[in-house]
């Protein structure tokens, strides 16, 4: 049974000319909402045709490409190595914006754990922890991310269907549960460099942990739980 979600409304929306560094422009429409559940400044981003995209999946036709993307300053705004965030965002824009559709940006650095904790934690990678461990050295969860708002954003915006562009098995589990119907799971490219290969194998292990603990679930005939989660 999906879970019952407070209503949220549109705040404003604003036509914003994107460019990134490599010189791939776009336009996007930016929306802000009140009532969201965190009392956090969420963003939900119109890339190419998203008005049709909506009057299509309105219509009961194809489901609109979206991706939640969680805020990273450190790979999204300065282009660090030490993660793939940047050139996901990068990809996922050029991605959404060629069928139309939304890039949900969440303020959720770190994992949901913050940018200085995040900071703390790559003091404790450098010293030999995952991504993971580092987090729950620091007292915190492994992955604190919570979907929820992504979850109200789509329904003010009238999406109830999506192709989820992810390929974090977390969260098509956590959209679905909140009611968000998840037809298609689109996987992200791989960003390898000498710099992140270490943080990619323990995305890439924690991925199919989850995977692995949702099919025993289901072959058990239980509910599938959440193993990353706050």
């Amino acid at each position: 049974m999906p879970e019952a979600l407070p209503v949220a409304t549109i705040r404003t929306q604003v036509t914003v000319p994107l460019a990134f560094p490599d010189g791939y422009t776009t336009t996007a429409r930016v929306f802000t909402f009140k009532g969201l559940v965190d009392g956090r400044e969420h963003l939900a981003i119109g890339l190419g045709d998203w008005a049709g995209a909506l009057d299509r999946v309105t219509a009961g036709g194809a489901a609109p490409l979206v991706r939640p993307h969680s805020e990273c300053l450190t790979g999204d705004v300065f282009g660090s190595q030490r993660c793939d965030c940047g050139p996901q965002l990068r990809e996922a824009v050029q991605q959404i914006a060629e069928t139309g559709g939304f890039l949900l940006y969440l303020r959720q650095e770190g994992r949901g754990i913050g940018l200085y904790a995040k900071l703390d934690a790559y003091a404790l990678q450098d010293a030999g922890l995952d991504t993971y461990q580092a987090n729950v050295a620091l007292g915190r969860g492994e992955d604190e991310r919570d979907y929820t708002v992504a979850a109200q954003m789509l329904a003010t915006l009238g999406v109830p269907r999506v192709r989820l562009l992810s390929s974090n098995p977390d969260k098509a589990e956590q959209l679905t549960r909140l009611g968000v119907d998840v037809a298609e799971r689109v996987l992200t490219s791989v960003f390898l460099s000498p710099a992140n290969a270490g943080y990619l194998a323990a995305k890439a292990a924690k991925a199919a942990e989850v995977e692995a603990a949702e099919a025993a679930d289901v072959l058990a005939g239980r509910t599938p739980e959440r193993p990353v989660s706050r």
